[in-house]
């Protein structure tokens, strides 16, 4: 894969990372990045995200690309890698941020997932020249580039100590619009977001909440509900757009026996209008 380089001074997609603290002289990259500058927002999270992070991660990540927004995230484990399969899924732009150079993909495990990045159009990018591997203090050092990309960061799920909150602060002190996903006050992961959101980032209950702020004008007129095929599929439909995520819940709240009930629930995870999200938990396409 060849390795391109570019100065940020010059490249018009990159040129907000020149008014960022430490900014970098050269960035390394491996893809392709969009020729003029594009909206721009950063996902990020935990490495071991609940189901309902993974949830909104993903939908969030999708929606946002579908509109044209570049996705931004570190190909992280948990949070990282769900926004930038989300993007890609919904035929979107994603670059991926590396704390370590780009001739090396780091976790191994995403080595798949930085090809797929790069054949949907994306880029993986890094400030340090081949080879680098990985160091600690790097990961931090790169979070500053994540936002720096960004027009805005939003924070899934994130621990009251967590790196994620790193990446928060660069935020806050480049001046980028800061959005947190509020969570359960019983919720661990959802400490750090909860207390972003009671110091003033904008909360996010849906991807319109971001899009008001930073690209007004791809907002589009609320569209119905979608229904389903049969009285049994907009019932389990109808359940899970209400906020249950279950499977016995939406069982049993659907009233149907079990033969349709799970004939039902197979037919639609086929034809693509719901999706698993693990431990019996599902959430629409």
């Amino acid at each position: 894969m060849k390795i391109n380089r570019a100065t940020p001074d010059k490249h018009e997609y990159l040129a907000s990372l020149t008014y960022i603290s430490d900014a970098p002289k050269l960035i390394f990259f491996t893809g392709s990045l969009p020729d003029a500058r594009l909206p721009t927002v950063a996902i990020v999270g935990t490495r071991k995200p609940t189901a309902y992070g993974k949830e909104v991660a993903y939908r969030l990540a999708s929606e946002l690309a579908a509109k044209g927004i570049v996705v931004v995230s570190g190909l992280a484990l948990g949070i990282d890698a769900i926004a930038h399969r989300g993007a890609i899924e919904a035929g979107g732009l994603t670059i991926a941020v590396l704390a370590n150079s780009v001739d090396t993909i780091y976790p191994r495990s995403h080595t798949g997932l930085a090809k797929q990045i790069i054949t949907q159009g994306g880029a993986i990018l890094s400030e340090y020249e081949p080879p680098k591997e990985a160091r600690g203090y790097q990961f931090l050092a790169r979070n500053r580039l994540v936002s720096g990309l960004s027009d805005a960061v939003v924070v899934v799920e994130a621990a009251s100590r967590s790196g994620t909150l790193n990446t928060a602060s660069h935020a806050l002190d480049q001046g980028k619009y800061l959005f947190a996903v509020p969570g359960n006050i019983t919720s661990p992961l959802s400490a750090g977001c909860n207390t972003l959101i009671k110091q003033g980032a904008f909360p996010v209950t849906r991807t319109e909440d971001i899009l008001e702020v930073i690209a007004p004008s791809l907002l589009s007129p609320q569209s119905p509900l979608p229904l389903g095929n049969t009285p049994a599929e907009t019932a389990i439909l109808s359940l899970i757009q209400g906020g249950i995520r279950d499977g016995d819940a939406i069982h049993q709240a659907s009233g149907l026996n079990t033969a349709e009930f799970n004939q039902t629930l197979t037919m639609m995870e086929l034809d693509g209008r719901i999706r698993a999200l693990g431990a019996n938990q599902w959430t629409v396409n």
